[in-house]
């Protein structure tokens, strides 16, 4: 599921260009209830989980912004990630649609970010990560235009990721 971050790029392209389908979203809401209006915010969405183990998510009953959410849980005591470094991460994605985990580098192998802001994965991260500090967790929620749009590799059509990002490591631009 790494190939998910690095095909992001290819994704949002044929999002553009498959853009003339209708984005009408049936409610995801149980029957009998509808469905949130209040914004999410920052505050809404809960973490619990010490920097470096597997992060627990709970989604709240709250309607996704169109606005990247970034959230430091844990302030972090080393290197910044700036545009242009390579940030090595942990990260886990968690669907906000049905709440489930889709993808995780925790306990494998973490996942290198070349040249952030410029790096080969979707505009959330390329944005959200900019100020992670090694040693540090971030929250980023995702909106579509800034994810995956209308999706591929197992994510639908414009849904709202919820990512929890531990910065391992950050290498200088060389």
């Amino acid at each position: 599921m790494r190939n998910v971050l690095i095909a992001s790029l290819a994704l949002v392209a044929a999002a553009g260009i498959a853009g003339c389908s209708s984005s009408a979203q049936p409610s995801t809401a149980p029957s009998g209830q509808s469905a949130p209006t209040n914004p999410c915010k920052a505050d809404d969405f809960k973490v619990t989980g010490d920097f470096g183990t597997t992060p627990q998510v709970t989604i709240p009953a709250c309607k996704p912004t169109d606005e990247l959410i970034i959230k430091d849980l844990v302030e972090g005591t080393g290197a910044t990630v700036e545009t242009g470094t390579t940030a090595t991460v942990n990260y886990q994605l968690t669907t906000f649609s049905d709440k489930k985990i889709l993808d995780t580098s925790f306990g494998k192998k973490p996942f290198d970010v070349e040249n952030v802001g410029q790096a080969p994965v979707i505009d959330g991260w390329n944005e959200g990560i900019v100020g992670l500090k090694e040693n540090g967790r971030r929250l980023l929620v995702v909106p579509p235009s800034k994810g995956y749009g209308q999706g591929g590799r197992g994510i639908q059509p414009n849904e709202t990721l919820v990512f929890v990002i531990d910065g391992v490591k950050v290498t200088p631009a060389s």
